[in-house]
């Protein structure tokens, strides 16, 4: 063994850490690190991720490592194809301490729970010294948020983003809220309009090293769900920029209004598309936080607009994640609604006539991104009113977006989308009828699905699956406030209305068919 003056210190930097402001690297010396990365088989592999995640991922880590080099750092990057590949993080950093013979390993704490539990093992699987450093790329340090969390009987997003505006500064007026309200959603909620023409965004054209990514996931991975024919994600930090200047410069004045329209066969309308590029570390929050509020004390942007923003970044972003490991793991396993229908198949294929459903899959199966309201209030509200089994949902959004990483996934999918939590998260189901999305959408004008029709043949199923649920539910929901109320209409019905809707939606669940798990996992 050589003298420790004389050893490095290794750095394992994981696929979501490319960025040179890591807490690992800080401070350190190029003469005596050695950066470790690793393409593994069982991240690629847990779920079948789309075809577009894995090559985002790999195509990302490769040219920050290639970025590194340039830069006068030692890289030791492990590919998926090198013969040895040991398959695993930790069987990576087993084989790349017996390569450097380091005197430390420091590591910034994973963001998925698994890979963490994985993490805090290596002290005493390896001989030498492991530090595991906070994430500090986070406003809220999990710390903080489990202080913030701590005795409240209710952990309210609202709240929390009102913490972290005071805590930033941003959007406020000395102790006050700029323009008087904290929360401007009420004024982003415009359904589409004729004269709506959304620039497109950035695409980025794979250079070799992309190309070398999509050849190698056809290869090992063509049965993985999605298409890579329009791969275009940013891939670099430059490239990330670009997009952040594109829609700064492009879409933000009208992302507030129309954030929550939906326009079939227009995947992006005025949406940022720079959640890939925040989840990696191309970008950071933040400083995209920061632009946004001088683009609207430029006058160059609307409060509401910038408000939405800022909101998704520094409340809902960093709450999620404060959510995910306050209540890991049990926050996995969670089914309060006893939710026990499979997945339907046509998750998997797009095949269905509703064309809400089947746009939504198309753009998710050829983009690997569909915007949260799609998620939210399509796919997710169909789950939800159809009773589907939470791990199975679960494992559909972590496998189908790019973006999706289980700290950020999982709280969206089991607590908000699913209500799987029994409310920890969300006051009350995220439910609606067809209603909802024929406002907020042109989806249901050319579908074969009447939305004006309510039961019987031909009717929006969201229309009958929505009473349906509620009717399934009332013992846990007529006391809810905010939901309450509507067991008053129900019960107005007449008996045989009522059961018209229950016998409609049961023919329709009747005539779904389950999707193979092998979609989502290997067998």
């Amino acid at each position: 063994m050589s003298d420790s003056k004389t050893r490095p210190v290794l750095v394992p930097v994981l696929g979501d850490q490319l960025t040179r402001k890591l807490a690992s690297l800080r401070g350190r010396t190029k003469d005596d690190t050695v950066i470790l990365m690793m393409e593994v088989w069982d991240e690629a592999t847990y779920v079948k991720h789309h075809k577009q995640k894995i090559v985002l991922i790999f195509s990302a880590m490769r040219h920050f490592a290639k970025e590194l080099e340039q830069a006068g750092w030692t890289v030791d990057y492990v590919k998926l194809t090198d013969g040895d590949n040991a398959g695993s993080f930790t069987g990576e950093v087993a084989r790349a301490i017996e390569r450097h013979d380091p005197r430390a390993i420091h590591v910034v704490e994973a963001g998925e729970w698994r890979v963490q539990q994985a993490i805090e093992e290596w002290p005493d699987k390896f001989e030498c010294n492991v530090e595991i450093l906070d994430d500090d790329r986070y406003i809220c340090p999990l710390s903080e948020f489990r202080e913030w969390a701590e005795d409240r009987k209710t952990l309210r997003m609202e709240n929390f983003y009102r913490e972290m505006r005071r805590k930033t500064g941003l959007l406020m007026a000395g102790d006050d809220p700029e323009g008087g309200e904290w929360n401007l959603d009420k004024q982003n909620r415009e359904p589409p309009k004729d004269e709506m023409d959304p620039p497109a965004r950035p695409i980025f054209e794979p250079d070799e090293i992309t190309q070398e990514c999509i050849q190698l996931i056809e290869d090992k991975f063509g049965d993985h769900f999605g298409s890579l024919e329009n791969f275009g994600w940013p891939v670099t930090s430059d490239q990330a920029e670009k997009a952040a200047d594109a829609f700064f410069k492009e879409r933000i004045e009208k992302f507030g209004p129309f954030q929550d329209a939906m326009v079939c066969g227009q995947d992006d309308l005025y949406h940022s598309m720079l959640s890939t590029s925040i989840n990696l570390g191309l970008l950071d929050p933040l400083d995209l936080c920061e632009r946004a509020e001088k683009a609207y004390k430029d006058g160059k942007a609307p409060l509401n607009s910038v408000e939405g923003f800022i909101r998704q970044l520094i409340g809902w972003r960093e709450y999620v994640r404060g959510f995910y490991w306050h209540f890991m793991p049990g926050l996995e396993s969670d089914n309060k609604l006893n939710a026990q229908r499979g997945l339907p198949e046509f998750y998997w294929t797009g095949e269905t006539d509703m064309r809400c459903l089947s746009d939504s899959i198309r753009s998710t199966r050829e983009n690997a991104h569909a915007h949260h309201i799609q998620r939210l209030m399509v796919l997710g509200n169909f789950a939800l009113l159809a009773g589907i089994n939470p791990k199975e949902v679960q494992d559909w959004y972590l496998v189908v977006y790019a973006d999706a990483y289980q700290w950020v996934e999982l709280p969206n999918v089991s607590a908000m989308i699913l209500y799987a939590d029994g409310g920890k998260l969300a006051t009350k189901p995220y439910a609606a009828s067809g209603n909802y999305i024929n406002k907020m959408s042109d989806y249901c004008g050319d579908c074969k699905y009447s939305v004006s029709k309510k039961t019987g043949e031909n009717s929006c199923p969201f229309n009958s699956l929505y009473w349906y649920f509620m009717d399934r539910h009332r013992d846990r929901f007529e006391s809810n406030q905010r939901v309450g109320r509507i067991y008053s209409n129900w019960d107005r019905m007449d008996k045989s209305k009522r059961q018209d809707y229950l016998d409609t939606a049961e023919k329709f669940l009747d005539s779904l068919t389950p999707a193979d798990s092998s979609w989502a996992r290997a067998d």
